[in-house]
């Protein structure tokens, strides 16, 4: 298989997988706010909001649960919590929301993993920059 097409197969899967996130969350009650929103320090997959939370959902697949989850990077991380500050940032009716930064991991044959809260100001990365 050439290198294209497995970027384009992963492309592909990776879709799926916000496409299963972002109905998951709907059944939990969460309104979708954007997807795959494209702001200057990057995209974000899914944002969503429920009871005075806004959440910032990453949603990574891999081919397994443990290869997702290891997938967000310190740098990754850092990247969406500014691209988490531009986009609310547009949205001033949001400020007083609770900010949280979410991922959900998606592998073949398996639910999907929600991780609330895995990454932000209580794990010492931050979240004061939104």
């Amino acid at each position: 298989m050439t290198e294209s097409r497995k970027r384009q197969r992963a492309e592909r899967w990776g879709r799926r997988a916000e496409d299963i996130a972002a109905l998951m969350l709907q059944v939990q009650g969460w309104r979708i706010l954007d997807r795959r929103a494209r702001t200057g320090a990057g995209e974000l997959d899914i944002v969503a909001r429920r009871a005075g939370i806004l959440a910032f959902v990453e949603v990574k697949a891999r081919g397994t649960l443990e290869a997702a989850l290891q997938a967000v990077t310190p740098h990754q991380r850092a990247r969406l919590l500014r691209a988490a500050a531009i986009w609310r940032g547009r949205r001033p009716d949001l400020l007083d929301y609770e900010v949280r930064f979410d991922l959900v991991v998606c592998a073949p044959w398996r639910w999907p993993r929600v991780q609330q809260s895995a990454f932000g100001a209580e794990s010492g990365h931050g979240l004061d920059l939104i």
